[in-house]
């Protein structure tokens, strides 16, 4: 499809429970993408929850205008208050903040539209259920007034898209019967993922054959999350158009929810926002110095390797043990452990555990490591004038045959006594005996954490002849945590590998970020990212991809080491080869080339509603 094609929609609101409000990764979604949207479409629109503390840094407040200023005025008479102004991103597209605290006194009446119209049993829900509905009942509300005082004749073809059940709610108000049937709006429904799906997959069962013949409801409410299971199913099969964001999640939500997906709306970036190829290399040697440094002082009170030739790995996200294949990642590093020790490799493996959890506060130890680090580094610092001015002396000095003799000029005088002392002081404080920590920081019942326990239960004890080495690291990449002290993107350019074997992983924004970063990386023919490679003939230039469906868990063990293993034995031109395959795959997934799915999805709503 022709992107610059008209739009057969006058109007277009596009809500979510993430719109100036990152909770996951339909944030980003919504945000990359938000320029293109506002470049194709008359109005556009995104409407969200007002979250104080989230928006109070990217949304901009601005003058009312006059289609709106009945809206609101009117909305706010029954608890409603309207923010409007713009998100600070590429594009600055409008939006519509809500604030629906005055409108939760309305709880008990929408749950009770949705069992009358939907058959939605939502009893015995929480807040985290209540919160988004009244929130998307509200944004519902401001679409229906809007439509009823600025297109009353429905002249004008408006089409309101909605993401996931938190704002799907929304929806059902415009189809229930709660809304003015003379408002003519076309709808469209994606689900990035189903609520049941990640249940089923979290809890360790085997999703994808449990697909056939399975009873949703029956298990929907066996998991407890029927309320979000039925919502969902209510806005599938109520909607114009339903769409998802990848083929494994279209399979899915077929079995789940009961219908097939009329278009894939698959994930994207804005990949002008990312560094060339060259500002990448720049961004790797500069970063991977200052991981370095962490590891230095990380391990080198304990024992030391050659820097030279470590190599970094990397997984991050959200705690799931399974459904991010955090399991089969330690399993396969422990094997992967002993294959470089049977061979005696001379490389090392440093794998970080960027997966954030409940902390308190960094490992004591490891401070007073950081700090006799940089004792050393600054009383080395402090003299180099002196060192230089003697190496220049050494030099000058030196007849011509010393420098054909090694030992002759190893052998010259470059340190006094007393900067030799002082450097033993220091040195005495740096070296500590035993095996490296395996966490950087205090964790509540620390004995009982999954990832810790697997570490030391395959043997990954970060001992002194191990050739791999983990380190969990369970803090958000700030750039000011205290100990790397780098931010999300620049950690991961100073990387060699990023690593995302999910079992259950609708899309998958990491793998393809990692690429578009220009670090190589790992992803699996269960998430969506993976499968489009596949679908476009992409398989291993730059992104492996790990084969799990249907495959037993010791076959993808066995097929994660060797990808892992033979990444092990590139040179480093090798290595450079697949930086630029990760960097040129990662152009498939411009939003340039994807976003006529949406473009797509919007017209066939548009003419479901007003026809061809």
């Amino acid at each position: 499809m022709n992107n610059n094609n008209a739009s057969k929609a006058d109007i277009l609101f596009e809500c979510s429970w993430e719109i100036c409000n990152k909770v996951g990764g339909i944030y980003t979604v919504i945000m990359s993408k938000a320029a293109l949207m506002q470049e194709h479409y008359k109005s556009y629109y995104l409407i969200g929850p007002y979250v104080e503390q989230q928006a109070k840094d990217i949304f901009v407040e601005k003058e009312l205008p006059d289609e709106l200023k009945n809206v609101f005025s009117e909305l706010a008479k029954e608890g409603i208050k309207c923010r409007w102004g713009y998100w600070q991103i590429k594009g600055e597209p409008n939006v519509i903040l809500i604030d629906f605290q005055g409108f939760t006194h309305n709880k008990d009446s929408i749950k009770e539209r949705l069992w009358n119209d939907f058959k939605i049993d939502s009893l015995n829900s929480g807040w985290d259920f209540d919160e988004p509905v009244i929130w998307a009942t509200a944004a519902g509300k401001v679409i229906e007034k809007f439509c009823q005082k600025n297109n009353p004749d429905n002249k004008k073809k408006v089409v309101a898209h909605f993401h996931e059940w938190m704002a799907g709610v929304g929806l059902l108000h415009l189809k229930g019967s709660a809304c003015d049937k003379k408002v003519k709006v076309a709808t469209t429904f994606t689900t990035h993922a189903t609520m049941l799906g990640r249940s089923i997959a979290g809890s360790g069962e085997p999703l994808y054959e449990m697909l056939e013949g399975m009873d949703t409801t029956k298990e929907a409410y066996s998991h407890g999350v029927q309320n979000k299971h039925l919502t969902e199913v209510a806005c599938a099969q109520n909607c114009d158009t339903f769409t998802t964001v990848s083929e494994i999640t279209a399979i899915e939500a077929e079995k789940m929810l009961g219908r097939k997906a009329d278009v894939l709306v698959l994930n994207g970036l804005d990949l002008e926002k990312f560094p060339t190829y060259e500002e990448c290399a720049i961004k790797h040697r500069r970063n991977r110095e200052i991981i370095r440094e962490f590891i230095a002082y990380y391990f080198f009170p304990h024992y030391t390797f050659e820097l030279e030739n470590t190599l970094l790995f990397f997984i991050v996200g959200r705690y799931e043990f399974k459904n991010k294949g955090i399991d089969i990642f330690i399993k396969s590093l422990a094997r992967l452990n002993e294959m470089m020790k049977k061979e005696n490799s001379k490389k090392t493996v440093v794998a970080f555990f960027w997966i954030p959890r409940e902390v308190h506060g960094a490992k004591f130890e490891l401070s007073l490591d950081k700090n006799n680090f940089y004792q050393v580094k600054e009383f080395i610092e402090e003299n180099m004038p002196q060192i230089k001015e003697k190496l220049i002396d050494n030099v000058l000095e030196s007849n011509l045959e010393n420098f054909n003799d090694v030992k002759k000029f190893q052998q010259m005088p470059l340190f006094d006594k007393n900067f030799l002392l002082e450097l033993k002081k220091i040195k005495i404080n740096f070296e500590k005996k035993g095996n490296p920590l395996v966490v950087t920081h205090n964790l509540p019942f620390e004995d009982q954490d999954p990832i810790i326990w697997n570490f030391l239960n395959t043997g990954l004890d970060n001992k002194e002849d191990d050739k791999v080495k983990v380190i969990f690291y369970p803090v958000y990449l700030t750039g000011v945590d205290g100990l790397i002290d780098l931010p999300y993107y620049e950690a991961i350019t100073g990387c060699h590998l990023g690593v995302f074997p999910s079992y259950y992983e609708p899309w998958g924004y990491t793998p393809l970020e990692s690429a578009a970063l220009g670090v190589p990386s790992l992803t699996t023919d269960l998430g969506g990212y993976g499968r489009f490679l596949q679908s476009k003939g992409q398989t291993n230039n730059g992104v492996f991809i790990l084969n799990r469906f249907g495959k037993s868990e010791e076959d993808v063990i066995n097929h994660f080491t060797d990808i892992l293993h033979s990444y092990t034995l590139l040179d480093e031109k090798g290595r450079v080869r697949e930086k630029i395959m990760a960097k040129e795959c990662s152009n498939l997934a411009d939003w340039k080339e994807l976003i006529s799915n949406y473009f797509k999805a919007h017209d066939m709503a548009v003419d479901k509603v007003w026809g061809k």
